[in-house]
């Protein structure tokens, strides 16, 4: 090959500019495409506010939301009265059980005497408009006295400490609250009028939105508090889990592991109508606060409704399909028909399609599964017939020049062509089925989606939610790997 000098170079370019200069396109897409990617972004940005979002994001708020899904909390109440007298209390379905004790709680008690108030006794009166068959009797009895105050001794709490982590605490007694942290201290008096005032400027982990109202204090991972003037409300926070295996109202609950297996193994019985191991068993099945029975019964029916729904699309998509391949059924009208049909069910989203048989057939997974089904029959038929129409004609000439009946080419000339594909394509609509059932589920038609969804509303069960979404990862991951097990099987690859 022979190299050409700097004059040929030159004459040929002087004869032929349009070859050897660059061409437009081929010199400045790089630069072109750059720009418009920027536009395209900064278009999105001026579009969907982002920069608004992002300074309004309570970040604060999120990363809360977030220790909520793997921690839990106590809540109990320190309440001050005007003569002093303390008192704590934990809710009625506080995590903790009965007769709560915390290691992290101290609380000294003593004895004081306290002016209360009895109730007014209800006044009866033994006269008036047809009392005791009378006509216009006057009152018999005289109206009560005016209510005294009594003295009575109590049992008051006099001090209270809750212990949030390693040098940060809280102490409560009836003239002031003192929270400590890193080393600095916040000193609340405790006086005659309604404020709540600190005396100094507040720490960083301290916040009081108006002059007087309540303040919060935050300790990190441990939890945070609220003190109010008349009450302390303590949120202790702790990893992990609580109550999973077994509820407050369970035999078992506050054993150790070592103590829960002696009694189901070798304790005497709890309940004597059955067993230890039965009790257990049912203990965690039906306990209130997580529904592991409920919970595992709604994803069943969310595996169940992906299933069916797809399973039936794919029987009703496979013969319409070789209505709609051009190769196979050549007649203009009913191509056309069929693939309109396929254009009609896929067009409309699956979650319309729940929201529309959710109002036709009620909440429930027989709208879920409908909806899946219209849906996949559009998608899985437009698969089929694509896959139809691109098979090697070969194998039919074949069949059909030896006089082969129709079903028989269709049997032994397409078939074996197009079925693992088709058995892949519906393997994989199962798979991704199984991911949307979950969110049609939440839109009315049933399943651990719908769960998810009314747990999610009460902004309070955020470790329930982790639990479910674990679930449903753990099934998605499943199933997706039983999917891809078949299709490489069936395509001849090699599962990776």
């Amino acid at each position: 090959m022979l190299a050409l000098t700097a004059d040929q170079y030159a004459a040929i370019a002087s004869r032929h500019p349009q070859v050897l200069s660059p061409r437009f396109w081929s010199l400045w897409r790089v630069p072109l495409l750059g720009v418009a990617t920027i536009a395209y972004l900064l278009f999105c940005w001026w579009v969907f506010g982002i920069g608004q979002v992002l300074s309004n994001t309570n970040w604060q708020i999120a990363g809360s939301y977030l220790v909520q899904w793997v921690t839990y909390e106590y809540r109990p109440t320190i309440s001050i009265a005007r003569d002093g007298a303390m008192a704590v209390t934990f809710p009625r379905f506080d995590p903790i059980g009965p007769n709560p004790k915390p290691e992290w709680m101290t609380v000294e008690r003593t004895t004081m005497q306290r002016h209360v108030v009895s109730p007014k006794p209800a006044e009866t009166k033994t006269g008036g408009f047809m009392a005791g068959n009378s006509f216009m009797v006057p009152d018999a009895t005289p109206a009560a006295p005016a209510n005294e105050p009594t003295v009575r001794v109590e049992e008051v709490v006099k001090r209270a400490e809750v212990e949030f982590s390693a040098g940060a605490r809280l102490v409560v007694s009836p003239d002031r609250i003192v929270v400590e942290r890193n080393g600095e201290a916040l000193v609340v008096p405790l006086g005659s009028g309604d404020d709540v005032k600190a005396t100094g400027p507040l720490p960083s982990w301290a916040e009081q939105k108006r002059a007087g109202d309540r303040i919060i204090v935050a300790f990190g991972l441990s939890g945070w508090a609220q003190i109010d003037r008349d009450a302390v409300v303590i949120h202790r926070r702790f990893p992990g889990w609580v109550n999973f295996v077994f509820d407050t109202n369970s035999a078992f609950f506050g054993k150790s592991a070592g103590e829960v297996m002696h009694l189901l193994f070798a304790g005497p019985r709890l309940d004597p109508t059955r067993s230890n191991l039965a009790l257990a068993v049912n203990d965690f099945l039906y306990n209130p606060s997580w529904q592991h029975l409920d919970v595992w019964t709604k994803l069943l029916e969310t595996v169940v409704m992906a299933f069916i729904g797809t399973l039936f699309a794919a029987l009703v998509a496979f013969p319409l399909s070789f209505v709609a391949a051009r190769n196979i059924t050549p007649n203009w009208l009913a191509n056309q028909t069929a693939k309109r049909f396929f254009d009609f069910q896929r067009s409309v989203d699956m979650l319309i399609w729940a929201l529309f048989f959710t109002r036709a057939f009620g909440p429930g997974p027989i709208s879920g599964m409908a909806a899946i089904f219209f849906t996949d029959t559009g998608s899985l038929g437009k698969l089929f017939s694509e896959a139809l129409e691109n098979i090697d004609g070969k194998p039919r000439d074949g069949l059909t020049s030896v006089g082969a009946a129709p079903i028989a080419v269709q049997r032994f000339g397409v078939l074996p062509q197009v079925l693992p594909v088709f058995v892949s394509q519906t393997l994989y609509f199962w798979e991704s089925n199984t991911r949307s059932a979950t969110i049609i589920g939440a839109m009315g038609a049933g399943g651990i989606g719908l769960k998810l969804w009314e747990a999610m509303r009460t902004h309070t069960n955020w470790p329930n939610i982790f639990y479910m979404v674990i679930l449903i990862i753990g099934t998605v991951f499943i199933f997706d790997t039983i999917s891809n097990a078949l299709r490489s099987r069936l395509t001849g690859r090699t599962q990776r």
